[in-house]
């Protein structure tokens, strides 16, 4: 599975960006999908997840309520729409995907990842 994740890109504190991440090679139907976020100096860490249906969604505390989590099988595509940014989000933003059932916040549980794409928050 190849990831492209794209929609990244400058705003102000309260704006939003719709990020996407477009798979090929196979279909992501059957794959849990997970976003994380990279800030310079830190670790990489967890910010969504969705089952292979959509039905299952799960966000880290700090972007609930925010950030919303979506998916396209048809397209082969993941979505995650961020509102209310704020510029502790400025992050290189990741796309990937996971073959095992069930929710994980674990990079290292995921078989796939896209090459990222920059997210920066400023006035």
């Amino acid at each position: 599975v190849q990831l492209q994740a794209c929609g990244g890109g400058f705003v102000q504190p309260g704006g939003s960006l719709r990020l996407s991440c477009v798979a090929s090679g196979r279909t992501i139907s059957g794959y849990y999908m997970g976003w994380f976020r990279q800030a310079p100096g830190k670790e990489r860490e967890f910010v969504a997840t969705i089952n292979w249906s959509g039905g299952t969604t799960y966000y880290a505390d700090s972007v609930k309520g925010r950030f919303t989590i979506s998916r396209d099988n048809a397209k082969n595509t993941v979505y995650l729409q961020m509102n209310s940014l704020k510029p502790e989000n400025t992050a290189v933003y990741y796309c990937a995907a996971r073959r095992r059932v069930g929710v994980s916040i674990d990079p290292l549980s995921y078989d796939y990842w896209g090459q990222g794409t920059r997210v920066t928050v400023s006035s």
